[in-house]
């Protein structure tokens, strides 16, 4: 799950919708290579992510992904599997709470902390 303080929305979790319209989007996120996106992003973004997700496996996934993003926030939930927001909510809503409040930009690394001027 990803959350950006500027758009404070999240891409995850997933409303009934019919098998066509997911199977499309399947095929759109594992198709589409979202690199130089993620290389762009300058603002804050936390990233959560179980590591006992078995259907989106965090090497696959969280650990990727945060090495290219230039100011993010890698939180994993030690034994949380792909529906740790359900079954950690009230863990994930406090990460989340204190991101958008930025109390957790001491955990940003040093080397990625200065943010890009306008």
């Amino acid at each position: 799950m990803l959350l950006s303080a500027r758009a404070g929305g999240t891409s995850g979790g997933c409303k009934p919708c019919g098998s066509k319209p997911q199977l499309d989007s399947i095929k759109a996120f594992s198709e589409t290579d979202f690199t130089d996106d993620l290389k762009s992003i300058d603002v804050p973004v936390l990233v959560l992510h179980g590591d006992d997700d078995q259907i989106v496996p965090i090497a696959a996934a969280a650990q990727k992904t945060i090495k290219l993003l230039p100011h993010g926030i890698l939180k994993v939930y030690p034994g949380a599997d792909h529906g740790m927001c359900s079954t950690h909510a009230d863990k994930v809503n406090a990460d989340i709470l204190a991101f958008v409040r930025g109390e957790m930009s001491d955990q940003v690394p040093a080397d990625k902390r200065a943010l890009k001027s306008a």
